[in-house]
């Protein structure tokens, strides 16, 4: 039991590395693309603020924890099949380089896994349409559109400055930018990891008693959950994530700084009122939507819609193929 629940903890661990790594572009794509910051620069910079925004609340834990499965329906070979579905496809995602969303990958994954043990009853999926595909809908679509109205009020101000000065100006704008879109990511991303740790105490605590400061109190997420959290997620960016950088800071639009500046603006602010209440969002999709609103104020054929065409597919699939991912490894380690 004990060997076993180490294996739980270890898997979600890389799991949250794989997630600093894999989504890294998210905050620094913009801002690495349009050459404000080093790659090097921008992936340290990402790193600090993911910590720190790790740190900022643990709503979106809670609902990790107990707010789609019943944890009395829930083993450690159900958590250890959700994190490596979750893993497995996250891995296959980021080789050919598709932004597509850990979030929605391990809520997947323990959808399947969690049907795989004890049915379709011990799931809620009530709480699935409320909590995750509600945002997984409208958080883009939301980020499309304040991304185009925002872009589309920066032109406007932007015209009295002569091309130089509002290019210095944005550059300056885009790096709080970047530090707040790495923030919320943080804030929102690395919670789904403590969320899972927390429901792997829960489960071993029914049967070996924790002392309090392991466990927590109620439903509150330990301390030092939350701290080796948001440290393994801080070193999982420092790896980067070159590939899916690539894709979303060049393919998808060619970004200027005043683009990069209002893309992650609106991404952030999106993701962190989710993270306020406890909506496990995908941050790749915030971001990748804002990306497309700025260019759509262009002209629409300044999105390379074969491209934003490839990650929406990857959106769509995410969900139902990690939680079959995770269905089989079930069977299999169950």
């Amino acid at each position: 039991m004990l060997n076993l629940f180490i294996a739980v903890i270890v898997a979600a661990l890389i799991f949250d590395f794989i997630n600093g790594f894999h989504d890294a572009a998210n905050a620094i794509a913009t801002v690495v693309s349009t050459q404000v910051l080093q790659l090097r620069t921008a992936v340290f910079m990402a790193a600090g603020f993911n910590f720190l925004g790790a740190l900022s609340g643990t709503a979106v834990a809670s609902t990790i924890a107990s707010g789609l499965a019943d944890p009395l329906m829930v083993t450690q070979f159900v958590i250890l099949a959700a994190l490596l579905g979750a893993s497995v496809w996250n891995i296959i995602t980021w080789r050919f380089g598709i932004p597509s969303s850990s979030s929605h990958a391990l809520i997947g994954g323990l959808a399947g896994a969690v049907v795989a043990h004890g049915g379709w009853s011990a799931f809620y999926w009530p709480a699935l349409y409320h909590k995750v595909l509600l945002p997984l809908v409208f958080s883009p679509v939301l980020g499309f559109l304040l991304a185009f109205i925002i872009m589309l009020i920066c032109v406007w101000g932007f015209l009295p400055l002569n091309l130089r000065k509002g290019n210095l100006v944005s550059k300056r704008m885009q790096l709080l930018s970047s530090a707040f879109m790495a923030f919320s990511h943080g804030s929102n991303d690395a919670q789904k990891t403590m969320g899972i740790i927390s429901l792997a105490l829960i489960v071993f605590n029914r049967h070996h008693v924790l002392p309090i400061w392991l466990i927590g109190h109620g439903h509150e997420v330990p301390v030092v959950v939350i701290i080796v959290c948001a440290t393994v997620m801080g070193l999982g960016t420092l790896a980067g994530g070159k590939r899916i950088i690539k894709t979303m800071g060049q393919k998808i639009i060619k970004i200027i700084p005043l683009q990069g500046f209002v893309a992650e603006t609106s991404a952030a602010a999106i993701i962190f009122i989710a993270s306020l209440k406890g909506f496990p969002i995908s941050t790749t999709h915030c971001i990748n939507a804002s990306i497309m609103g700025v260019g759509a104020t262009k002209r629409l054929s300044a999105v390379r819609w074969g491209v934003a065409g490839h990650i929406v597919m990857a959106w769509i699939l995410t969900l139902p193929c990690s939680a079959l991912l995770a269905f089989l490894l079930y069977r299999v380690l169950g």
